[in-house]
């Protein structure tokens, strides 16, 4: 199966469109993995125990990963959450030229999908494009609020060109394996770029820390595509969850500490489907 079958089955074995971020803040770490040979991936392995009821991707953020070993844990999760049955989205946002970009590409070997930044043009994004059975998420309108600096800018069309970027991928998705990364702190610009593509899903930050909107998120986050049993797409969140038992009852627990991620995720996933 490619990516968006695959996920699809997955949103529908656990009824889920949770994607939880796996981002190992070295520096918020609980004491409980402190002495792991490998803390991040001891946090990540623990994190995934008890959310993979609720998740329907696993989304590591590449920054956290970037040293010797860093590497070792984020392939140690991948393949970890890959024995739960759940697919990997690696966050990375690449894009390069030529032989960087192939390069770049290489990740796909051992996770089911990367996020990519369009902005040097199809070139840059065509060796992940070829990886036909991977997903591919370019970055369209973002969460942060300096997105608009760039993305809102008006171009000679009239069209602003976040809107540019979602026509682009649809001519990009000659293999079915694009999807676009669109904020929930943006709902009304998350309406405009479904309309554009209506069979795009799309990947949905904001809703946890940043605050967006959770029903904005569902209702034009996820695709209906003819080819897929579900509508499809994810919404994701990840220091809500990860780090929720930095606010439980007993934080110094192990147990408990990693309970309140399970719950954060569970939380998550009933207050979506609302929604869906």
């Amino acid at each position: 199966m490619d990516f968006f079958e695959t996920l699809a089955a997955r949103i529908d074995a656990v009824d889920s469109v949770v994607s939880v971020g796996l981002d190992p803040d070295p520096s918020r770490l609980p004491d409980h993995v402190a002495d792991a040979d490998l803390p991040r991936w001891a946090f990540n392995r623990r994190i995934i125990d008890a959310t993979h009821e609720h998740a329907a991707c696993y989304k590591p953020n590449a920054a956290f990963y970037e040293d010797p070993d860093g590497w070792r844990a984020l392939r140690e999760t991948a393949a970890y959450a890959e024995g739960k049955g759940v697919p990997v989205l690696l966050d990375a946002k690449r894009g390069d030229i030529g032989n960087t970009a192939r390069r770049y590409a290489e990740a796909l070997d051992w996770v089911d999908g990367i996020t990519v930044n369009p902005y040097l043009g199809r070139d840059s994004l065509q060796p992940f494009l070829d990886r036909a059975d991977k997903g591919v998420f370019a970055l369209c309108r973002t969460s942060n609020p300096g997105g608009a600096d760039l993305q809102d800018l008006e171009l000679a069309s009239g069209e602003p060109l976040y809107e540019r970027v979602a026509a682009l991928a649809d001519v990009w998705n000659a293999n079915g394996n694009v999807g676009l990364v669109v904020g929930a702190t943006a709902p009304e610009e998350l309406e405009t770029v479904r309309e554009i593509v209506p069979e795009i899903p799309f990947l949905v930050p904001g809703v946890g820390a940043q605050g967006g909107d959770a029903e904005a998120a569902v209702e034009h986050g996820l695709a209906s595509r003819p080819d897929l049993p579900v509508d499809v797409g994810l919404v994701n969140s990840s220091r809500r969850i990860i780090f929720a038992g930095e606010e439980s009852s007993r934080p110094d627990d192990e147990a408990t500490y990693f309970g309140a991620a399970g719950d954060a995720a569970k939380r998550l996933k009933k207050r979506l489907n609302r929604h869906r």
